[in-house]
């Protein structure tokens, strides 16, 4: 069975080494009936990984599609209970090593180009708990928002995929939070370029804790903020369009069995809250801090959604709006497309971006570092191989930042502050 169909535990679900392209984004699915248990996945088929031939203009991206469809997120909708400043510990996962050797769906057919990733909302956030299992409560204040002046470092963090310990570890070796999870970094500002949940064991974690931080962090002084993964919007879209059928361009998809195929965990899904869903749907595309242009996937498809950063964060968000499983589809594979900095092309698409919408350099996550740079390694690291990544990897003219270190592959989670020493 696929890794991530939500059966037995949690373990660490491989990743394709050539990102082959999955059942939905080669042929018409034959078999997906909606199902009302978590639905059985197929291996993907194997294929060979696709070329990349940069493009004078808007370059196209040779790259895996490595993700589910995306999903549309429900309007966020004002809260209604009072939060209160408390600070939940945060709660540990355990990582297993996976022996499957391949993860299917991280490829695109050979007629497309891969994207995507989105920034997060400026006015995260604040929850509460009052006790295990009640509902997450939230109440979005402005006013908490640092003033532009005074404030601290500026770090970012790559993929977490559901990995809450690794995530704790990293962020407390930066001394960002305390040993109790707590905040701990002042006025200091931190950004995350998406990608929080599935093939990892404890997604929805991660995202109690990034909101839980921004609070703290306002409180403090500081911020914490987040973009948009092609995660995000892949598990926007299985949770509201399920088995829906989408048309893919290749024939027909579901968000659900992208999600199931892209390492989408059960229990994710059976402790989704609507203040998670709405927490997902407003969060932006790309941003712009200190003349770092932030976005999640490396890949030059957020031309396509506007001219300015306000354009396309807008742009992105009436789109989830909608409601509409076709356009919603549409945006998650565009996001999920990637390598767009990697080759002889690389710095003239960057320097597109940068034209388009500011800053002096493109920090992305999404495509992992020992992809980028052609190594080898898996998650159960057989024969020994297993990727050797000790930071982030500075390419194309020195104009892009990659920042996804390879947790899901064994790899490492980054932390990382910004600017780069030279």
């Amino acid at each position: 069975m696929t890794q991530g169909a939500g059966q037995g535990p949690v373990v660490r679900t491989a990743t394709l080494r050539d990102f082959r392209v999955p059942p939905y984004a080669q042929v018409p699915v034959q078999s997906q009936e909606p199902q009302t248990a978590a639905p059985q996945q197929q291996e993907a088929p194997s294929a060979a990984p696709q070329q990349h031939a940069p493009q004078s203009s808007a370059p196209q991206q040779q790259e895996p599609q490595s993700e589910a469809p995306e999903q549309h997120a429900p309007q966020p909708q004002e809260p209604q209970a009072q939060a209160q400043q408390s600070q939940p510990q945060p709660q540990r996962s355990q990582v297993q090593q996976s022996t499957e050797s391949g993860h299917p769906g991280n490829a695109v057919p050979e007629s497309e180009t891969p994207e995507g990733y989105t920034p997060t909302a400026r006015d995260l956030p604040v929850i509460s708990r009052s006790g295990p299992g009640d509902t997450v409560q939230v109440q979005i204040n402005p006013s908490e928002t640092p003033a532009a002046d005074g404030l601290g470092p500026l770090y970012v963090v790559g993929d977490v995929h559901g990995y809450l310990d690794e995530l704790h570890a990293a962020l407390t070796e930066q001394g960002l939070i305390d040993a109790d999870g707590q905040w701990a970094a002042g006025n200091a500002r931190l950004w995350f370029l998406g990608d929080f949940t599935d093939r990892g064991p404890d997604g929805i974690g991660v995202i109690d804790l990034v909101m839980r931080l921004s609070a703290e962090a306002a409180a403090a002084g500081g911020y914490c903020k987040a973009l948009m993964g092609n995660h995000e919007l892949l598990l926007l879209g299985a949770k509201r369009f399920g088995d829906t059928p989408v048309n893919s361009g290749a024939g027909t998809a579901t968000f659900q069995a992208a999600w199931l195929l892209n390492g989408g965990q059960k229990s994710d899904m059976d402790r989704l809250q609507d203040v998670h869903l709405q927490w997902m749907a407003r969060l932006d595309a790309i941003e712009l801090e200190d003349e770092h242009l932030l976005m999640h996937s490396d890949t030059t498809a957020y031309l396509e959604y506007g001219d300015s950063i306000e354009a396309v964060n807008d742009t992105v968000r009436e789109t989830l709006t909608r409601n509409d499983a076709d356009e919603c589809w549409d945006l998650f594979r565009k996001f999920t497309r990637r390598f767009a900095f990697r080759d002889d092309g690389g710095p003239q698409a960057v320097r597109e971006l940068l034209s388009a919408y500011g800053g002096r350099r493109v920090v992305h996550g999404h495509s992992p570092i020992p992809y980028l740079l052609g190594e080898v390694g898996t998650e159960d690291g057989e024969d020994g191989a297993r990727p050797v990544v000790e930071g982030p990897h500075v390419y194309a003219d020195g104009l892009a930042i990659a920042m996804d270190g390879g947790v899901t592959m064994a790899g490492k989670l980054l932390v990382v502050e910004l600017p780069l020493p030279d």
